[in-house]
Protein backbone atom coordinates (compact mmCIF):
# COMPACT_ATOMS: atom_id res chain seq x y z
CA UNK A 1 0.00 0.00 0.00
CA UNK A 2 1.15 3.52 -0.82
CA UNK A 3 1.29 5.97 2.06
CA UNK A 4 2.77 9.38 2.79
CA UNK A 5 3.46 11.19 6.03
CA UNK A 6 0.29 13.21 6.70
CA UNK A 7 2.16 16.53 6.85
CA UNK A 8 3.90 15.84 3.51
CA UNK A 9 0.58 14.81 1.98
CA UNK A 10 -1.09 18.05 3.13
CA UNK A 11 1.83 20.15 1.83
CA UNK A 12 1.65 18.49 -1.59
CA UNK A 13 -2.13 18.92 -1.85
CA UNK A 14 -1.85 22.58 -0.80
CA UNK A 15 1.08 23.15 -3.19
CA UNK A 16 3.41 24.25 -0.39
CA UNK A 17 6.46 22.11 -1.19
CA UNK A 18 9.88 23.71 -1.66
CA UNK A 19 11.45 24.12 -5.07
CA UNK A 20 14.42 21.78 -4.87
CA UNK A 21 14.32 20.55 -8.43
CA UNK A 22 15.81 17.29 -9.63
CA UNK A 23 16.37 16.29 -13.23
CA UNK A 24 14.31 13.44 -14.63
CA UNK A 25 14.25 11.95 -18.09
CA UNK A 26 11.01 10.81 -19.73
CA UNK A 27 10.10 9.91 -23.27
CA UNK A 28 7.13 11.68 -24.80
CA UNK A 29 5.58 11.42 -28.22
CA UNK A 30 6.64 14.24 -30.55
CA UNK A 31 3.00 15.33 -30.91
CA UNK A 32 2.68 15.59 -27.12
CA UNK A 33 5.78 17.79 -26.94
CA UNK A 34 4.47 20.00 -29.73
CA UNK A 35 1.13 20.37 -27.94
CA UNK A 36 2.88 21.17 -24.64
CA UNK A 37 5.02 23.83 -26.31
CA UNK A 38 1.98 25.46 -27.91
CA UNK A 39 0.06 25.40 -24.63
CA UNK A 40 3.05 26.90 -22.81
CA UNK A 41 3.43 29.61 -25.45
CA UNK A 42 -0.22 30.59 -24.99
CA UNK A 43 0.44 30.94 -21.25
CA UNK A 44 3.80 32.72 -21.82
CA UNK A 45 5.74 30.18 -19.76
CA UNK A 46 8.50 27.70 -20.63
CA UNK A 47 7.14 24.29 -21.61
CA UNK A 48 9.17 22.57 -18.88
CA UNK A 49 7.37 24.73 -16.32
CA UNK A 50 4.04 23.70 -17.81
CA UNK A 51 5.03 20.03 -17.57
CA UNK A 52 5.95 20.50 -13.87
CA UNK A 53 2.60 22.21 -13.24
CA UNK A 54 0.68 19.40 -14.96
CA UNK A 55 2.56 16.70 -13.07
CA UNK A 56 2.05 18.51 -9.74
CA UNK A 57 -1.69 18.84 -10.40
CA UNK A 58 -1.92 15.15 -11.30
CA UNK A 59 -0.19 14.21 -8.05
CA UNK A 60 -2.49 16.45 -5.99
CA UNK A 61 -5.56 15.02 -7.74
CA UNK A 62 -4.35 11.48 -7.13
CA UNK A 63 -3.72 12.15 -3.46
CA UNK A 64 -7.17 13.70 -3.02
CA UNK A 65 -8.81 10.67 -4.64
CA UNK A 66 -6.76 8.25 -2.55
CA UNK A 67 -7.45 10.26 0.63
Amino acid sequence: AFSLDQELREQIIAGRRGHRLQNVSIKLDAVQIQALRKMATLRSIPYQTLIRELVAEGIRRGLRLAG
